[in-house]
């Protein structure tokens, strides 16, 4: 705008001091019913125009009168720039949420018919039924990972049950393999916020709004409850999207912001350092609005002012100053799935992560199930090691034999087994 400010003294005649709002805002109504910023100073005469641009609103309009638009822009969400990032529960990703519960109701609903099947027809056909339940079990979680079983139904009805669930889990099995290696063979960059509904779903980037601006005024007047939202759950406010630009790269915030400012934004950042940290949403918040000068009411220059936008914009200068300033925005501008990689890398162990947790804490609940089995086999060694006294007053002479390959029932003199008329005592004395 300093080159239009420049046309304007030059072809209108006049010398400018240049004034900065107190407050350093656009223009806004105030609780008390004044105008803040830029577009207040209009209001009580304290400059000739303001140059912005501003976004023309009937609002603003009832307290200043705008030149015709300089140009036409929009306004969208800014925030850091996704990339590639390890995801823990990356393993589970392949298939949705619902598809894993039909998966685990799939498992329990084959294990309970092919036990009932198998429990039937051993009743039916009168063979062993020992071990079915566990079996079955383990066979349908076995064939779901896609493991090898020796085990079989003897009959026709509970093969045909396995022959359901081998198929079945061949083909969840396979897609998942097959989703799971495309996942990590070519990664996708998750975009978290891509519109307003993003945007109040997730809860890790707060977000704030440009004070003085009229886009907390759209919001809030908009009868969408996810716009009045964007409003209610903000952070704060930021002054303004030029000077938040560092701030809003490094995460700290995303904002809501015209089109021309986050490119610009976008060129200073590539040329800087040469890599994009910011990324513009590709729904906008608001399309096509009309961006022009503000001059008091009454002004002496506001009709010359307007002869001078007109010949300016016919003849491009608007479209070329923009352009001087918006420079290096090409690469920023793509989608972040497209952005180069240096080759291809091997797999770090954080992308692992997920499977080496569940792995732990199969291998923790083991070893604490070995603990707690290995505890309880010691108390009952110690229970039977206190009635070790009476059965030693109750036994039999033990005269043990030299060779090993004796019955032992002949440790026992001069009774046998049989003979003894107390078993587990007797029992006990030839274990000891």
């Amino acid at each position: 705008m300093g080159n239009m400010l420049e046309i304007f003294a030059t072809s209108l005649h006049f010398d400018y001091e240049v004034k900065r709002p107190p407050d350093g805002l656009w223009g806004a109504v105030t609780e008390n019913g004044n105008w803040s910023g830029m577009i207040g100073m209009l209001e009580r005469q304290e400059v000739e125009f303001a140059l912005g641009p501003f976004t023309i609103t009937p609002q603003r309009e009832t307290v200043c009168n705008f030149v015709l638009p300089v140009h036409n822009d929009n306004k969208a969400i800014l925030t850091v720039r996704p990339g590639l990032t390890n995801d823990l529960s990356g393993f589970l990703k392949p298939f949705a949420f619902e598809v894993w519960l039909m998966l685990l109701l799939s498992s329990v609903m084959i294990g309970a018919a092919m036990i009932f099947v198998v429990l039937n027809e051993a009743e039916i056909f009168e063979h062993s039924k020992r071990n079915a339940v566990p079996r079955s079990t383990q066979w349908v979680f076995s064939t779901f990972a896609q493991e090898s079983s020796h085990w079989i139904p003897e009959k026709n009805a509970g093969r045909i049950v396995m022959a359901t669930w081998l198929i079945a889990s061949f083909i969840f099995m396979s897609s998942y393999s097959g989703i799971l290696t495309a996942m990590l063979t070519l990664p996708r960059v998750t975009i978290p916020i891509d519109s307003l509904e993003d945007l109040v779903a997730q809860s890790k980037i707060p977000w704030r709004l440009e004070k003085g601006s009229m886009a907390t005024q759209y919001l809030m007047e908009s009868k969408d409850p996810v716009r009045q939202e964007v409003v209610a759950r903000s952070s704060g406010f930021f002054y303004d999207c030029w000077k938040s630009r560092e701030d809003i790269a490094t995460g700290k915030f995303a904002g809501i912001c015209d089109e021309t400012t986050m490119k610009k934004a976008m060129s200073w950042d590539f040329s800087s350092t040469g890599k994009c940290h910011l990324y513009m949403t590709r729904e906008k918040v608001l399309s096509g609005a009309m961006m022009g000068i503000a001059f008091r009411i009454n002004s002496t220059y506001f009709d010359g002012a307007n002869d001078v936008v007109h010949r300016v914009k016919q003849g491009g200068l608007v479209a070329k100053w923009l352009n001087d300033q918006i420079t290096n925005t090409t690469e920023c501008l793509k989608p972040p799935s497209s952005d180069r990689r240096e080759g291809i890398r091997a797999l770090s162990i954080n992308v692992f992560g997920g499977p080496l947790i569940f792995v732990g804490g199969g291998m923790i609940m083991e070893v604490e199930f070995a603990i707690s089995t290995f505890s309880y086999t010691v108390e009952r060694a110690k229970a039977v090691s206190y009635s070790f006294p009476y059965l030693f007053e109750n036994c039999l002479l033990i005269t043990p034999r030299p060779k090993l390959e004796a019955d032992i029932t002949g440790l026992v003199k001069p009774y046998s087994l049989e003979e003894s008329p107390d078993l587990m005592k007797l029992a006990a004395c030839v274990i000891l």
